[in-house]
């Protein structure tokens, strides 16, 4: 029962207002408030501040800048094998298989098209039918930004507007479609085995999504996709480099076109990742 209100009050709660709310409560300065908010968050959440780079609360301006807290240098590393793929984000694997052509599994039961989840980049879309996805999950309590699964040049980025449903496990498992339904950053990059995809889900309460090139995108329910610039900053990536964060947590979704990559076994529901850890590998070029 508490699942099917918890579904029925995302479709009538004003998603939009309630998420530029929480932007603003994040941005807080007043020091008693923003130390009350992270050290209530940190309570809550059970969140592991031992690998944080600055002091909790008090290095932090606001809440948000805690959100997205850098961590010390060495509390990551990342797989420096060749192949290896790693995983770009602390978090939870949803889902991590093989497309059925351009059919990507949400939950049991239900699914949504490349068509649908790339929007304004169709023909890019057709690179990845019959390829491989992995969902992951960011929890409340996981480090928030998004680091290059593999090496490569970033070619495209996109902005879709669009819902912002929370995207935790009963909402993934009840909501038809969500993770094209709701707003998104796509971003394709060019890599010595084609092309890849990684994509920016936003999710209810996160405030927006920034990136080294775009600086923040609040989000928008209306409107058509955009283009981003990348003219402010490198687009040459290594493996384990920054992309982006979230400002409250969400989902990210790495496409691979077919033959190019063999996830690891262990990448299954339900398992934790770190950023950093090798998480497949691309596989050699047909001779």
């Amino acid at each position: 029962m508490f699942k099917f209100l918890f579904i029925a009050l995302q479709h009538i709660l004003p998603q939009h207002l309630l998420t530029s709310l929480i932007w603003r409560i994040a941005r807080i300065r007043h020091t008693a408030t923003k130390n009350f908010l992270i050290t209530r968050f940190v309570e809550q959440f059970d969140v592991d501040v031992d690998d944080v780079s600055l002091q909790v609360p008090d290095d932090f301006s606001t809440f948000n800048d805690f959100f997205i807290r850098e961590l010390k240098s060495g509390a990551r590393s990342v797989d420096d094998a060749v192949n290896s793929i790693v995983s770009p984000v602390d978090g939870t694997v949803s889902i991590a298989t093989q497309l059925q052509r351009d059919s990507i599994i949400q939950a049991k039961g239900l699914r949504y098209s490349l068509d649908d989840l790339l929007a304004t980049d169709l023909e890019l879309a057709r690179a990845y039918d019959g390829g491989s996805f992995a969902t992951i999950y960011l929890a409340p309590y996981n480090y928030h930004r998004v680091h290059a699964p593999l090496s490569g040049e970033l070619i495209a980025a996109h902005y879709v507007p669009g819902d912002l449903f929370s995207v935790n496990q009963t909402t993934v498992e009840r909501v038809d479609g969500l993770f094209r339904r709701n707003e998104r950053l796509i971003m394709h990059f060019n890599t010595e085995r084609g092309p890849a995809a990684l994509v920016f889900v936003g999710a209810l309460n996160v405030g927006s999504i920034s990136t080294p090139w775009s600086g923040e995108l609040r989000p928008r329910k209306h409107g058509v996709g955009e283009a981003l610039s990348l003219t402010s900053h490198d687009t040459v990536v290594q493996k384990g480099d920054l992309l982006g964060w979230f400002n409250m947590g969400s989902t990210v979704i790495l496409l691979l076109p077919p033959g190019a990559a063999e996830w690891h076994d262990r990448l299954t529901p339900g398992e934790t990742l770190r950023m950093g850890e090798a998480i497949g590998t691309l596989k050699s070029e047909s001779p």
